[in-house]
Order: structure tokens, then sequence, then C-alpha cells
């Protein structure tokens, strides 16, 4: 099975070149949705942090009148 593998990648010009571009476009594709995924998660604590204080100011501000 290997080896009709073997003839059959080297038999088709440029057929290792399409894998190994296929195997790091998935790589990158992969790489990119965890970065995403995590700079998502770090954007959404900053926001909710920001409108927590935001919050707090003025229902302080509201309190102390």
């Amino acid at each position: 099975m290997l080896q009709f593998l073997k003839r059959r990648l080297s038999s088709q010009k440029g057929a290792m070149d399409k894998i190994l571009v296929t195997l790091l476009l998935l790589i990158v594709g992969v790489g990119a949705v965890v970065g995403l995924t995590a700079w998502i998660g770090n954007e959404t604590d900053a926001v909710e942090q920001a409108a927590t204080a935001q919050i707090q100011a003025v229902t302080g501000d509201a309190a102390g009148q």
C-alpha cells in the first residue's frame, strides 16, 4: 500500500508540493482559529471589566445624590 502511494505520488508531477502546501495551510488555519479564540476571550474579559467599573461608577454617583 505504501509503495503504491509512493509510486503514485512520484508519477504525478507536483503532487508532493500540493500535499505540503495543503498541510501548511491546515496548520496555519488551525493556528489562526486558536489565536483568534484566545484573543476574543481576552477582549471579552477586558470589555466586561470596563463595563462593570463604569456601571459601578454611575450607580455610585446616582446613589450619592
